[in-house]
């Protein structure tokens, strides 16, 4: 098992790994909004959290060798369902190979996030 670590995503916040590498297959802790530059929520909307959420994750993935044309399997948490067709919107520009997935809504996020978003993935060989 080997964990991964990039700087160009956010350090975990939490006793836990970005992502974890095993068997070839990637697994990502869960990605909220939260910009690594600054280590702060800097957008207040799902679209503005759901862009910053799909460039950690592909930070984190191509760290890990894979990629968002790898996943398998996602897993989509939402502070609110009433966002789930502008989450929709964005998540599909970026998972285009449309891996399975779960989405649910929860009723608070780590910071008060609208949305977190975590993958199991392929390493491309």
């Amino acid at each position: 098992m080997e964990k991964v670590y990039t700087k160009t995503a956010p350090d975990a916040i939490g006793p836990y790994s970005q992502a974890v590498v095993s068997n070839g297959m990637v697994f990502t802790s869960g990605q909220i909004a939260i910009n690594p530059a600054s280590g702060n929520v800097e957008a207040d909307t799902i679209e503005g959290q759901t862009e910053q959420i799909m460039k950690n994750l592909g930070e984190v993935l191509k760290a890990s060798g894979a990629s968002f044309d790898t996943a398998v399997k996602t897993t989509c948490f939402l502070a609110d369902m009433g966002d789930f067709a502008k989450f929709n919107e964005i998540y599909g520009k970026y998972f285009t190979s449309k891996p399975a997935r779960s989405c649910v809504a929860v009723k608070t996020l780590p910071k008060n996030v609208l949305a977190e978003v975590e993958v199991i993935a392929e390493v491309a060989k």
